[in-house]
């Protein structure tokens, strides 16, 4: 890993790691390397931080640099949840309500989205 920061546990027994200024590594149960989403989404993260995995597989990441929330679906295209109103977001979790939370450290607080 380089740089690792922020990690997940995964459904199926693995885990999800983010890099600083790098990518964002998905790993199995077996801590083996099963994909990076930037290979296998073809997605540029800027400074990748907060990571989070529904009980689906699907992954969101928030991005500090690029001030933006995506989601990672299991299968399908890369989904930008959040492209505006964030200034530094670092951690981001779900409720089973369907609410969005972000951890946005360039302005101290905690932002809810539905």
């Amino acid at each position: 890993l380089q740089g690792p920061r922020y990690v997940s546990p995964a459904p199926s027994g693995g885990f999800v790691v983010s890099e600083e200024c790098g990518d964002v590594k998905v790993f199995m149960s077996s801590c083996k390397l099963l994909c990076s989403l930037s290979s296998k989404y073809g997605h540029r993260f800027g400074n990748p931080a907060g990571v989070w995995v529904d009980v689906e597989g699907s992954i969101l990441v928030a991005d500090e640099q690029r001030r933006t929330v995506h989601l990672f679906p299991e299968h399908g295209a890369p989904v930008c949840l959040v492209s505006t109103g964030l200034r530094r977001p670092v951690g981001v979790a779900c409720s089973s309500f369907g609410h969005l939370f972000v951890a946005d450290a360039g302005e101290n607080c905690i932002k809810v989205f539905k």
